[in-house]
């Protein structure tokens, strides 16, 4: 006789397994644990073969004979339910596999692997906040550019543009590592060259006339906060680094004796190792904040944590509070002050200017320099710009030094 719901919901455990048969093969299996199966019993190739329907009361007995109907029919089409159901599975392994947020996922544990921390976390809020939410869900190979251009119109309408435009960098990365693993055909933001409002130029500000640079000087030489923000800010000027390198300094890559300070290429943006020669007054700014950080890994530690560095704002924030406003100065802009006023004032070679800066710098023959290259023209450089910053912090007079002719 035909199972009725209330005959399988009313079915109770024993102690060992027991069935109870509905019709055309399919019966509950009672497990001594309570739960109910529903299986399908059918023969194919003259064996008798098992398809696991599912649990009651997840699957009703309705949806359970459904499934059986649907099992047979495969039957009488000559097809095995049981393999039909695993090639199901394992298409839809590939179907989320092949989701943009998957790809996306592997792009970022790949490119992390090469990227700065600081870097990564950035990237990956970007492709969170606004790829994720809207592309996530659909598989990779099925997205076209109006697709991406429905999101990327979206930041830009709002006046984001420069947002936009490195979010639609990273789609282009995304799909083509798509591509690259199979599982698009390629590119389509291609297509979007142009597509978007060009954002203006933004660049950080800098003071480049020496004069106000000293002001600047004198002003940070008063500074009245915490140590470690009074030395890294202090030395800012003289090394020329990203706020990010300066911040996170460690007192392994710093080598007094040979006045050098070694960054490696995991903290560096062009991925490479790079060599800071440090002036004499360098050397002593690092001297005056050993005794304080020396029992930590950083240089600049944090003041609430010895086991981190300084925040990316606490620089920045100081520059604030000496009166220096955002359209005025950056840390960063001390970047553009030694490349202009070195280059102006010193008369500085453009190639080791550009070197102090972690720039590539490629010989004529498009090969990268090696990095050890020009150190020791670096040096004298590097000693030349803090005996320079020197005499505009003290108010010396400015004077043209020509570029000696070659």
């Amino acid at each position: 006789m035909p199972l009725t719901d209330k005959t399988v919901k009313g079915l109770k455990p024993e102690a060992r397994d027991y069935k109870r048969a509905d019709a055309n093969g399919l019966f509950v299996l009672v497990r001594p644990n309570g739960s109910k199966l529903w299986r399908f019993r059918y023969r194919f190739g003259r064996r008798e073969k098992l398809l696991s329907i599912g649990a009651y009361p997840e699957v009703s007995l309705r949806d359970a004979r459904d499934a059986r109907d649907d099992a047979r029919k495969l039957l009488r089409e000559g097809l095995d339910p049981s393999a039909e159901k695993q090639a199901r599975k394992a298409a839809a392994v590939v179907d989320e596999r092949g989701t943009f947020r998957v790809v996306a996922e592997e792009w970022l544990a790949k490119q992390a692997v090469e990227w700065v921390p600081e870097y990564t976390k950035k990237v990956r809020a970007r492709v969170e906040r606004n790829l994720l939410p809207q592309l996530g869900s659909r598989q990779a190979a099925t997205l076209t550019a109006p697709d991406f251009h429905r999101v990327l119109k979206r930041i830009s309408d709002v006046g984001h543009h420069e947002t936009a435009r490195r979010t639609l960098q990273n789609c282009g990365q995304i799909m083509r590592f798509a591509a690259m693993t199979g599982r698009a055909q390629g590119d389509p933001t291609a297509l979007l060259k142009g597509a978007l409002p060009r954002p203006k130029a933004a660049h950080h500000a800098a003071i480049v006339e020496p004069r106000a640079f000293g002001d600047l000087l004198r002003a940070i030489e008063e500074y009245q906060g915490s140590m470690e923000v009074s030395v890294a800010l202090r030395i800012a000027p003289h090394v020329a680094l990203r706020p990010g390198e300066l911040r996170r300094a460690e007192w392994s890559e710093v080598d007094l004796d040979s006045r050098l300070w070694t960054i490696p290429a995991s903290k560096m943006k062009m991925r490479e190792d790079h060599m800071v020669p440090l002036s004499r007054q360098v050397v002593a700014l690092f001297e005056e904040i050993r005794p304080l950080s020396s029992r930590s890994t950083f240089v600049f530690p944090s003041p609430r944590s010895a086991t981190r560095p300084l925040s990316d704002m606490a620089l920045l924030s100081a520059l604030r509070n000496l009166g220096f406003d955002k359209e005025t100065a950056t840390v960063h802009g001390f970047r553009a002050s030694f490349r202009t006023i070195a280059d102006e004032k010193l008369g500085a070679e453009a190639h080791l200017l550009e070197h102090s800066l972690a720039h590539a710098v490629r010989d004529a023959n498009g090969r990268a320099y090696n990095r050890t290259t020009h150190l020791e023209d670096r040096r004298v450089l590097m000693q030349r710009w803090s005996d320079y910053l020197d005499e505009l912090r003290g108010g010396a007079k400015i004077v043209h030094l020509k570029r000696a002719e070659g």
